[in-house]
């Protein structure tokens, strides 16, 4: 993996960290990205103008395409700032998490109780973050209820595994019905 921000695998893994951070409970966009190819601000081996700098790291910098995406999960983000504070106001009084793994909110279910890579983000929304590079459909399993996968609005019956298409615009979250 490089930290090239021109890498097209960069930038698919850039947004799909993005995509997780989504539906984390703090969203911001740290990082020191290279090509480390910006000239210095001072020849002196001390002081601030001596450090090297990265690149931009705005949600514009890295093309139209992938801004576009960032562009529509930041709108997502701001669209649930109601239900995060909401979150917010409940681990105050009550220290439930935010992001939960699968077994807070459904104990009563066994296999909840082994999944690795998929939670819930507050009560209403399960996130199956993409893990890999180049990975564009995974398997989710859903709960007993009924689960609305929010990129399609598609409606499915719980307590079943699925496989869902994850192309780089969407990852997969299904909203509790």
């Amino acid at each position: 993996m490089t930290d090239d921000v021109n890498d097209p695998d960069f930038r698919q893994l850039l947004i799909r960290w993005y995509q997780f951070a989504v539906y984390s409970p703090v969203l911001r966009m740290h990082g020191d990205r290279g090509p480390y190819n910006i000239p210095t601000l001072d020849d002196r081996d001390w002081g601030g103008g001596y450090l090297r700098t990265g690149q931009p790291n705005e949600l514009w910098s890295y093309g139209e395409d992938n801004y576009k995406i960032m562009r529509q999960y930041y709108d997502i983000r701001m669209s649930m700032h109601d239900y995060i504070k909401k979150l917010y106001e409940e681990a105050h009084v009550n220290g439930s998490p935010l992001l939960r793994a699968m077994f807070y909110e459904f104990p009563e279910d066994e296999k909840c109780w082994e999944l690795k890579s998929q939670y819930m983000f507050g009560d209403k929304y399960l996130v199956a973050p993409i893990l890999h590079l180049n990975e564009f459909k995974r398997e989710v399993y859903l709960p007993k209820g009924k689960w609305k996968l929010t990129s399609t609005g598609q409606v499915y019956d719980g307590n079943d595994l699925v496989s869902v298409d994850a192309p780089v615009e969407y990852m997969p979250v299904f909203e509790k019905q």
